[in-house]
């Protein structure tokens, strides 16, 4: 058997999340499989990197599996974009290196947060970009979120129903800045709990209007009391952005995770799951 490595971008807008469901609801990992199977010729199951919640895109979600079909990588990406639907679509295919696991091996998880900042919502990204009428401060936005960089506890960050073992987290880096009329949050950690980039994003929305106080994020992650810690931000503006991978395995890494530490290696918690 042969383990072949995708990266596949989707409008997550149509879509019940990630994984698949019982009940026909439409799902991403559903479409992919149907795809894959097609061209395999036999039937495929999929394993990516971490689950998208309802609503939520992806720039690039990494999958794998198996196969003992003989195809071109050429021929896995055309063949499957050919039966896939228009919302997504494989930018990549490679043959797997070695052990790797499209969970395991992953050494960080890049997310952006997408904020249209004006006062009036938009007709053409209404599904695409999370709407805030008040003006926020990019910069008190940026400044709160530093409190979050390093290994903690982000129990105040998860959802309530978060099935993850442990809440500790490792955050590389998190960044806010505005481009025109929308505010960007791109963050990257070793993994993410249930909720926990839209939670981030809920708090530092409340402290770039004034509403919160700069120090609130700092509060919060020291309090580890979700119930206290603002409202869950829209699932609209989340994109996965991109997977960070050891250099053994050969696969393409998006620019933005030259911001990683030298040092950057999988935090050892337990339970990589979202």
């Amino acid at each position: 058997m042969t383990r072949i490595v995708l990266g596949i971008e989707y409008d997550g807008s149509a879509f019940f999340g990630w994984q698949w469901q019982e009940g026909g609801l439409r799902t991403v990992q559903d479409e992919v499989q149907k795809a894959a199977s097609r061209v395999a010729n036999h039937t495929v199951s999929v394993i990516c990197t971490g689950r998208t919640d309802t609503g939520v895109h992806a720039l690039e979600q990494v999958v794998h599996f198996e196969t003992d079909a003989e195809r071109s990588m050429r021929s896995w990406q055309l063949g499957m974009n050919v039966n896939l639907p228009d919302d997504v679509r494989v930018i990549w295919a490679q043959q797997a290196v070695g052990d790797f696991h499209a969970r395991y091996s992953a050494i960080a998880r890049f997310y952006r947060y997408t904020i249209l900042n004006r006062s009036t919502k938009s007709a053409l990204q209404r599904d695409r970009v999370t709407w805030y009428h008040q003006k926020l401060d990019a910069e008190r936005m940026h400044l709160a979120a530093q409190s979050l960089v390093g290994s903690h506890d982000f129990t105040a960050f998860r959802a309530l129903k978060c099935q993850s073992l442990s809440p500790m987290r490792l955050m590389y880096f998190i960044d806010v800045y505005r481009q025109g009329e929308q505010v960007i949050m791109d963050i990257s950690a070793n993994a993410f709990l249930h909720h926990m980039v839209r939670n981030i994003a809920g708090v530092l929305m409340a402290i770039g209007s004034g509403e919160q106080e700069i120090e609130w994020t700092q509060v919060l992650l020291e309090g580890k009391n979700r119930q206290v810690g603002g409202v869950t931000a829209p699932p609209h503006g989340l994109y996965l952005g991109g997977v960070y991978y050891p250099e053994q395995y050969k696969l393409p890494k998006h620019p933005i995770f030259e911001k990683l530490p030298a040092n950057a290696q999988r935090f050892n918690h337990g339970d990589l799951s979202k």
